[in-house]
Protein backbone atom coordinates (compact mmCIF):
# COMPACT_ATOMS: atom_id res chain seq x y z
CA UNK A 1 0.00 0.00 0.00
CA UNK A 2 1.28 3.36 -0.45
CA UNK A 3 2.16 5.87 1.44
CA UNK A 4 -0.96 8.03 2.71
CA UNK A 5 0.36 11.29 3.11
CA UNK A 6 -4.01 13.13 4.05
CA UNK A 7 -4.30 14.43 7.21
CA UNK A 8 -5.47 13.25 9.92
CA UNK A 9 -8.41 14.99 10.51
CA UNK A 10 -6.99 18.28 11.56
CA UNK A 11 -4.37 21.18 11.18
CA UNK A 12 -3.25 23.19 12.96
CA UNK A 13 -3.78 26.14 10.98
CA UNK A 14 -6.86 25.05 10.07
CA UNK A 15 -10.08 26.91 10.06
CA UNK A 16 -12.88 25.63 12.34
CA UNK A 17 -14.32 23.40 9.29
CA UNK A 18 -11.76 20.95 9.76
CA UNK A 19 -12.94 18.65 12.58
CA UNK A 20 -11.60 15.55 14.39
CA UNK A 21 -12.45 12.86 16.97
CA UNK A 22 -11.75 14.21 20.41
CA UNK A 23 -10.25 11.07 21.25
CA UNK A 24 -6.89 12.97 22.26
CA UNK A 25 -9.09 15.47 24.53
CA UNK A 26 -10.48 12.84 26.51
CA UNK A 27 -7.99 10.88 27.48
CA UNK A 28 -5.61 13.89 28.14
CA UNK A 29 -8.83 14.89 30.47
CA UNK A 30 -8.37 11.17 32.24
CA UNK A 31 -4.55 11.65 32.76
CA UNK A 32 -5.56 15.45 34.09
CA UNK A 33 -8.55 14.61 36.57
CA UNK A 34 -5.81 11.66 37.76
CA UNK A 35 -3.23 14.60 38.83
CA UNK A 36 -5.81 16.61 40.62
CA UNK A 37 -6.14 19.05 37.17
CA UNK A 38 -9.73 19.96 36.51
CA UNK A 39 -9.76 20.60 32.58
CA UNK A 40 -13.45 20.83 32.25
CA UNK A 41 -13.25 25.31 32.33
CA UNK A 42 -10.30 24.62 29.18
CA UNK A 43 -13.11 22.45 27.62
CA UNK A 44 -16.02 24.65 28.35
CA UNK A 45 -14.50 27.83 27.54
CA UNK A 46 -13.94 26.38 23.90
CA UNK A 47 -17.65 24.94 23.96
CA UNK A 48 -17.08 21.45 25.08
CA UNK A 49 -19.46 20.69 28.13
CA UNK A 50 -19.52 17.44 30.05
CA UNK A 51 -22.74 16.23 27.64
CA UNK A 52 -21.08 17.14 24.49
CA UNK A 53 -17.52 15.40 25.34
CA UNK A 54 -19.57 12.36 25.84
CA UNK A 55 -21.37 12.64 22.39
CA UNK A 56 -20.12 9.57 19.67
CA UNK A 57 -20.56 12.01 16.98
CA UNK A 58 -18.73 14.84 18.49
CA UNK A 59 -15.96 16.76 16.49
CA UNK A 60 -13.93 19.38 17.55
CA UNK A 61 -11.57 21.65 15.84
CA UNK A 62 -8.18 21.59 15.62
CA UNK A 63 -7.85 25.53 17.60
CA UNK A 64 -10.54 23.90 20.54
CA UNK A 65 -7.80 21.09 20.40
CA UNK A 66 -5.02 22.80 20.79
CA UNK A 67 -6.55 25.63 23.07
CA UNK A 68 -7.19 22.87 25.39
CA UNK A 69 -3.99 20.93 25.12
CA UNK A 70 -2.23 24.28 26.00
CA UNK A 71 -4.09 25.22 29.66
CA UNK A 72 -3.50 21.25 30.33
CA UNK A 73 0.54 21.85 29.62
CA UNK A 74 0.31 25.06 32.17
CA UNK A 75 -2.12 23.69 34.86
CA UNK A 76 0.23 20.56 35.05
CA UNK A 77 3.68 21.71 34.50
CA UNK A 78 4.10 18.57 32.72
CA UNK A 79 6.05 19.17 29.38
CA UNK A 80 5.93 15.85 28.41
CA UNK A 81 2.66 15.43 29.11
CA UNK A 82 2.05 13.80 25.50
CA UNK A 83 3.76 10.88 26.79
CA UNK A 84 1.63 10.49 29.49
CA UNK A 85 -1.49 10.57 27.29
CA UNK A 86 -0.38 8.53 24.75
CA UNK A 87 0.70 5.60 27.40
CA UNK A 88 -2.74 5.81 28.62
CA UNK A 89 -4.38 4.91 25.62
CA UNK A 90 -5.84 1.23 24.20
CA UNK A 91 -6.85 -0.05 21.42
CA UNK A 92 -10.84 0.83 22.27
CA UNK A 93 -9.57 4.30 22.03
CA UNK A 94 -9.80 4.36 18.20
CA UNK A 95 -13.25 2.72 17.70
CA UNK A 96 -13.83 0.42 14.80
CA UNK A 97 -10.68 0.88 13.43
CA UNK A 98 -9.01 -0.75 16.57
CA UNK A 99 -10.39 -3.57 15.98
CA UNK A 100 -9.47 -3.56 12.19
CA UNK A 101 -6.23 -3.26 13.54
CA UNK A 102 -6.04 -5.96 15.92
CA UNK A 103 -7.76 -7.97 12.94
CA UNK A 104 -4.94 -7.53 10.64
CA UNK A 105 -2.41 -10.09 9.52
CA UNK A 106 0.88 -8.38 10.69
CA UNK A 107 1.62 -5.26 12.48
CA UNK A 108 2.54 -3.78 9.23
CA UNK A 109 -0.28 -4.07 7.64
CA UNK A 110 -2.25 -2.68 10.93
CA UNK A 111 0.08 0.09 10.55
CA UNK A 112 -0.80 1.03 6.97
CA UNK A 113 -4.97 0.33 7.44
CA UNK A 114 -4.14 2.61 10.42
CA UNK A 115 -2.59 5.53 8.00
CA UNK A 116 -5.05 4.74 5.79
CA UNK A 117 -7.79 5.77 8.17
CA UNK A 118 -6.37 8.04 10.11
CA UNK A 119 -8.70 10.59 9.56
CA UNK A 120 -10.95 8.30 11.77
CA UNK A 121 -8.76 8.44 14.52
CA UNK A 122 -8.58 11.69 15.98
CA UNK A 123 -5.13 11.71 15.15
CA UNK A 124 -3.81 15.34 15.35
CA UNK A 125 -0.65 15.03 12.93
CA UNK A 126 -0.02 13.92 9.73
CA UNK A 127 0.97 10.02 9.24
CA UNK A 128 2.38 8.53 6.57
CA UNK A 129 4.69 4.87 6.76
CA UNK A 130 6.39 2.53 4.37
CA UNK A 131 8.90 -0.14 3.79
CA UNK A 132 12.97 0.45 4.86
CA UNK A 133 15.90 -1.46 4.24
CA UNK A 134 15.18 -4.20 6.67
CA UNK A 135 12.21 -2.77 8.49
CA UNK A 136 8.96 -0.65 8.52
CA UNK A 137 8.93 3.12 9.36
CA UNK A 138 6.54 5.09 10.31
CA UNK A 139 6.67 9.45 10.30
CA UNK A 140 4.10 11.80 11.82
CA UNK A 141 4.39 15.44 11.05
CA UNK A 142 2.56 18.80 12.48
CA UNK A 143 0.49 20.28 9.63
CA UNK A 144 1.57 23.47 10.10
CA UNK A 145 5.76 24.16 10.83
CA UNK A 146 4.45 27.38 12.76
CA UNK A 147 2.56 25.52 15.32
CA UNK A 148 3.15 26.41 19.32
CA UNK A 149 6.50 24.70 20.39
CA UNK A 150 4.91 23.12 23.49
CA UNK A 151 1.51 22.33 21.52
CA UNK A 152 3.79 20.92 18.71
CA UNK A 153 5.92 18.92 21.17
CA UNK A 154 2.47 17.25 22.94
CA UNK A 155 1.17 16.26 19.63
CA UNK A 156 4.40 14.66 17.78
CA UNK A 157 5.05 12.86 22.09
CA UNK A 158 1.28 11.66 21.88
CA UNK A 159 1.30 9.95 18.55
CA UNK A 160 4.68 7.68 18.69
CA UNK A 161 4.32 7.07 22.09
CA UNK A 162 0.33 5.88 21.50
CA UNK A 163 1.30 3.75 18.29
CA UNK A 164 3.44 1.85 20.50
CA UNK A 165 1.18 1.50 23.48
CA UNK A 166 -1.14 0.46 21.71
CA UNK A 167 1.14 -1.96 19.57
CA UNK A 168 2.53 -3.38 22.53
CA UNK A 169 -0.97 -4.13 23.68
CA UNK A 170 -1.44 -5.76 20.76
CA UNK A 171 1.76 -7.91 20.19
CA UNK A 172 3.41 -8.04 23.48
CA UNK A 173 5.11 -5.81 25.95
CA UNK A 174 8.76 -6.45 24.87
CA UNK A 175 8.43 -4.59 21.39
CA UNK A 176 10.73 -1.80 20.98
CA UNK A 177 11.39 0.09 18.06
CA UNK A 178 14.92 -0.26 16.48
CA UNK A 179 14.89 3.27 16.11
CA UNK A 180 13.09 6.64 16.96
CA UNK A 181 13.68 10.44 15.54
CA UNK A 182 12.44 13.53 16.89
CA UNK A 183 12.00 16.60 15.40
CA UNK A 184 11.99 18.20 19.09
CA UNK A 185 15.51 19.16 20.90
CA UNK A 186 16.93 17.30 23.63
CA UNK A 187 15.17 17.29 26.82
CA UNK A 188 16.83 20.08 29.01
CA UNK A 189 16.20 17.83 31.79
CA UNK A 190 15.71 13.62 32.78
CA UNK A 191 15.14 12.01 29.49
CA UNK A 192 11.89 10.13 29.24
CA UNK A 193 12.45 8.75 26.13
CA UNK A 194 15.07 5.98 25.77
CA UNK A 195 13.21 4.28 29.36
CA UNK A 196 9.98 4.23 26.87
CA UNK A 197 11.08 3.20 23.58
CA UNK A 198 13.64 1.15 24.73
CA UNK A 199 15.77 2.05 21.82
CA UNK A 200 18.24 4.64 21.14
CA UNK A 201 16.16 8.28 20.23
CA UNK A 202 18.35 11.25 17.69
CA UNK A 203 16.99 14.54 18.65
CA UNK A 204 16.89 17.46 15.52
CA UNK A 205 15.49 15.20 12.81
CA UNK A 206 13.72 16.83 10.08
CA UNK A 207 10.81 14.36 10.79
CA UNK A 208 9.64 12.65 13.82
CA UNK A 209 9.54 8.77 12.85
CA UNK A 210 9.83 4.86 14.57
CA UNK A 211 11.23 2.10 12.89
CA UNK A 212 10.45 -0.89 13.70
CA UNK A 213 12.59 -4.41 12.47
CA UNK A 214 11.80 -6.64 10.30
CA UNK A 215 10.75 -9.12 12.84
CA UNK A 216 7.98 -6.97 14.38
CA UNK A 217 7.22 -5.76 11.14
CA UNK A 218 5.71 -8.48 9.66
CA UNK A 219 5.17 -10.69 12.54
CA UNK A 220 1.90 -12.42 12.45
CA UNK A 221 -0.93 -10.63 14.54
CA UNK A 222 -2.34 -12.73 17.67
CA UNK A 223 -5.74 -11.52 17.12
CA UNK A 224 -5.90 -11.87 13.10
CA UNK A 225 -8.91 -12.69 11.59
CA UNK A 226 -9.47 -11.82 7.74
CA UNK A 227 -13.56 -11.94 8.06
CA UNK A 228 -13.43 -9.69 10.90
CA UNK A 229 -11.16 -7.06 9.32
CA UNK A 230 -12.81 -7.41 5.81
CA UNK A 231 -16.04 -6.22 7.71
CA UNK A 232 -14.39 -3.93 9.72
CA UNK A 233 -12.68 -2.43 6.36
CA UNK A 234 -15.93 -1.88 4.51
CA UNK A 235 -17.51 -0.54 7.15
CA UNK A 236 -14.49 1.81 7.97
CA UNK A 237 -14.68 2.96 3.94
CA UNK A 238 -18.39 4.15 4.17
CA UNK A 239 -17.43 5.92 7.34
CA UNK A 240 -15.13 7.55 5.54
CA UNK A 241 -16.80 8.22 2.36
CA UNK A 242 -19.73 9.64 3.96
CA UNK A 243 -16.91 13.00 5.10
CA UNK A 244 -14.49 12.55 2.10
CA UNK A 245 -15.91 15.04 -0.13
CA UNK A 246 -15.94 17.92 1.31
CA UNK A 247 -13.94 17.39 4.69
CA UNK A 248 -10.61 16.16 3.01
CA UNK A 249 -10.96 18.56 0.53
CA UNK A 250 -10.82 21.09 2.92
CA UNK A 251 -8.56 19.67 5.18
CA UNK A 252 -5.78 18.98 1.93
CA UNK A 253 -6.11 22.94 1.20
CA UNK A 254 -5.96 24.01 4.44
CA UNK A 255 -2.66 21.94 5.58
CA UNK A 256 -1.59 22.73 1.32
CA UNK A 257 -1.75 26.42 2.77
CA UNK A 258 -0.13 26.18 6.24
CA UNK A 259 2.85 24.43 4.86
CA UNK A 260 3.40 27.23 2.69
CA UNK A 261 2.50 30.58 4.28
CA UNK A 262 3.63 33.03 4.53
CA UNK A 263 3.30 32.33 0.54
CA UNK A 264 0.08 31.45 -0.44
CA UNK A 265 -0.55 29.03 -3.49
CA UNK A 266 -3.06 30.55 -5.94
CA UNK A 267 -6.38 28.97 -6.63
CA UNK A 268 -5.14 27.60 -9.94
CA UNK A 269 -2.19 25.94 -8.40
CA UNK A 270 -4.87 24.06 -5.45
CA UNK A 271 -6.67 23.27 -8.72
CA UNK A 272 -3.61 21.32 -10.54
CA UNK A 273 -2.24 19.80 -7.61
CA UNK A 274 -5.99 18.30 -7.27
CA UNK A 275 -6.20 17.48 -10.89
CA UNK A 276 -9.50 19.33 -10.78
CA UNK A 277 -10.27 22.64 -12.85
CA UNK A 278 -10.64 25.51 -11.19
CA UNK A 279 -14.29 25.47 -12.29
CA UNK A 280 -15.03 22.04 -10.75
CA UNK A 281 -12.71 23.22 -7.80
CA UNK A 282 -15.12 26.52 -7.26
CA UNK A 283 -18.33 24.25 -7.12
CA UNK A 284 -17.10 22.17 -4.81
CA UNK A 285 -15.90 24.52 -1.66
CA UNK A 286 -19.18 26.23 -2.78
CA UNK A 287 -20.65 22.94 -1.86
CA UNK A 288 -18.83 23.47 1.55
CA UNK A 289 -19.92 26.65 2.24
CA UNK A 290 -17.00 28.42 1.95
CA UNK A 291 -14.33 29.85 -0.85
CA UNK A 292 -10.49 30.05 -1.71
CA UNK A 293 -10.03 33.45 -0.11
CA UNK A 294 -12.22 31.92 3.22
CA UNK A 295 -9.97 29.24 3.47
CA UNK A 296 -6.88 31.27 3.31
CA UNK A 297 -8.06 34.09 5.72
CA UNK A 298 -8.99 30.84 7.95
CA UNK A 299 -5.46 29.96 7.86
CA UNK A 300 -3.99 32.54 8.56
CA UNK A 301 -6.25 33.43 11.67
CA UNK A 302 -5.26 30.21 13.38
CA UNK A 303 -1.49 31.12 12.35
CA UNK A 304 -1.77 34.49 13.87
CA UNK A 305 -3.60 33.14 17.08
CA UNK A 306 -1.09 30.47 17.44
CA UNK A 307 1.82 32.57 17.21
CA UNK A 308 0.20 36.02 19.55
CA UNK A 309 0.86 33.13 22.53
CA UNK A 310 4.17 33.10 22.08
CA UNK A 311 5.20 36.55 23.44
CA UNK A 312 9.07 36.79 22.17
CA UNK A 313 8.11 37.58 18.85
CA UNK A 314 7.22 40.71 17.43
CA UNK A 315 4.27 42.09 15.24
CA UNK A 316 6.34 42.12 12.64
CA UNK A 317 7.53 38.56 12.51
CA UNK A 318 4.00 37.65 13.10
CA UNK A 319 2.62 39.20 9.98
CA UNK A 320 5.23 38.00 8.05
CA UNK A 321 5.05 34.31 8.79
CA UNK A 322 0.92 34.74 8.24
CA UNK A 323 1.73 36.21 4.85
CA UNK A 324 0.38 39.66 5.88
CA UNK A 325 2.48 42.73 3.98
CA UNK A 326 3.08 44.72 7.07
CA UNK A 327 2.26 45.02 10.62
CA UNK A 328 -0.95 47.72 9.40
CA UNK A 329 -2.36 44.50 7.57
CA UNK A 330 -2.20 42.18 10.35
CA UNK A 331 -3.73 44.69 13.28
CA UNK A 332 -6.83 45.35 10.49
CA UNK A 333 -7.34 41.32 9.89
CA UNK A 334 -7.27 41.12 13.85
CA UNK A 335 -9.56 43.72 14.32
CA UNK A 336 -12.24 42.13 11.90
CA UNK A 337 -12.09 38.71 13.35
CA UNK A 338 -11.56 39.99 17.58
CA UNK A 339 -12.15 43.66 17.42
CA UNK A 340 -9.16 44.14 19.16
CA UNK A 341 -5.31 44.92 18.62
CA UNK A 342 -2.94 42.41 18.37
CA UNK A 343 -1.02 43.52 21.70
CA UNK A 344 -4.69 43.63 23.53
CA UNK A 345 -5.75 39.94 21.96
CA UNK A 346 -1.90 38.88 23.25
CA UNK A 347 -2.63 39.78 26.40
CA UNK A 348 -6.38 37.95 26.79
CA UNK A 349 -4.62 35.00 25.37
CA UNK A 350 -1.73 35.12 27.80
CA UNK A 351 -4.15 35.46 30.77
CA UNK A 352 -6.33 32.46 29.82
CA UNK A 353 -9.15 34.09 29.02
CA UNK A 354 -11.47 32.95 26.70
CA UNK A 355 -11.02 34.86 23.29
CA UNK A 356 -13.02 37.74 22.00
CA UNK A 357 -14.98 37.03 18.44
CA UNK A 358 -16.96 39.13 16.34
CA UNK A 359 -20.42 38.22 15.33
CA UNK A 360 -20.95 36.96 11.47
CA UNK A 361 -20.83 39.99 9.18
CA UNK A 362 -19.11 42.24 11.49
Amino acid sequence: MPDDPRPSGAGTSRSTSATIQPNILRYLALVAEERGVDLKPALEQVGLDEVAMRSVDLRVSYRQGSSVIRRALDLTGDEHLGMSVGAAQHLTAWGLLGLALMASDTLADAIETGVRYQNLSGAMVVWSCGSEKGGFGLRAELPDPALDPAVGMFLLEEALTSVITVARLAVGPSLAPRAVELALPPPVGADPYPGFFGCPVRFGAPVSRLVLDARWAWARMPGRDPVTLASCLELLEALIASRRDQQELLEVLEVSVAQRLPDVPSFAEQARRLALSERTLRRRLTECGTTYQELVEGVRRERVEGLLRRPELTAREIARSAGFSDERALRRAVRRWHGSSPQELRKTMLDGRALPTLPPGR
